[in-house]
């Protein structure tokens, strides 16, 4: 049964992770390129000064951004290739299928993963602890993304759809959230807005285990909870709420 479900696991990596490094390498490129640009306009505008928090919102973003942007390669292969149906007919659960996507999505992200970690080291100030909670909350994200990139991918009924959904939720995700600056550089009136998207708790907690933003341990707390009840929140809807032996 393990030997099995490895196998499963192994298949449904190698569907993204193999089809699109032979196919379509500018893909590497595309998401190096997007947060790498930011970093150095952040830098710029600040004179340096916030280069280390746009360091954190590139990777912060990146992991969001494939873990959504799995949603395109689902979509690409339900509605194309039908390939969804030939895994509903087989023993393949969708837990395996999705796992073993997610997997695949992080290998077109680690070329900006890598360069960003190098950044990382020269610019941002980091302890153990800190370490772990910063890979903590990156995970919790890269979960999010993944799951609500799921719900929507089984959902669409074409390629064009899903690039609809994608822009949505970037904007909610990445745009809304001050994932590349602290949340205090926002005046208060329209701070409360930020808070809308599950992103900015992640981003106040990375911000804070740096040095770069200041919380007590009470807003610390509140800003684990909402982000872990939020994540367990969307996975449950994404299980529940995913068209997958309907189709």
């Amino acid at each position: 049964m393990i030997r099995s479900r490895l196998s499963q696991l192994k298949a449904s990596f190698l569907i993204t992770a193999v089809y699109w490094l032979k196919n379509y390498p500018i893909a590497i490129v595309s998401s190096f390129l997007a947060p790498v640009a930011i970093i150095f306009l952040i830098a710029f505008i600040s004179k340096g000064a916030l280069i280390g928090v746009a360091v954190e919102g590139a990777l912060m973003s990146s992991f969001v951004i494939n873990g959504f942007g799995l949603q395109h390669d689902i979509a690409h292969f339900k509605n194309d290739f039908k390939l969804q149906d030939m895994i509903v007919a087989s023993p393949t659960s969708s837990l395996i299928y999705i796992a073993g996507m997610a997997g695949s999505g992080l290998v077109t992200a680690m070329p900006s993963v890598i360069f960003l970690l190098i950044l990382w080291y020269f610019f941002i100030p980091t302890t153990i602890i800190s370490a772990v909670a910063v890979a903590a909350v990156i995970f919790i994200l890269f979960i999010l993304a993944v799951s609500i990139g799921f719900l929507f991918s089984t959902r669409s009924n074409d390629i064009g759809q899903s690039y609809q959904y994608a822009g949505i939720v970037t904007i909610i995700f990445t745009t809304i959230a001050p994932v590349y600056y602290p949340i205090t550089l926002i005046p208060l009136p329209y701070r409360y807005l930020a808070y809308l998207s599950p992103v900015t708790y992640a981003a106040e907690i990375i911000q804070s285990a740096t040095g770069y933003l200041s919380l007590s341990l009470l807003n610390l707390a509140a800003d684990w909870i909402v982000l872990i009840v939020l994540t367990v929140m969307i996975i449950a809807l994404s299980v529940k709420g995913t068209r997958w032996r309907e189709i």
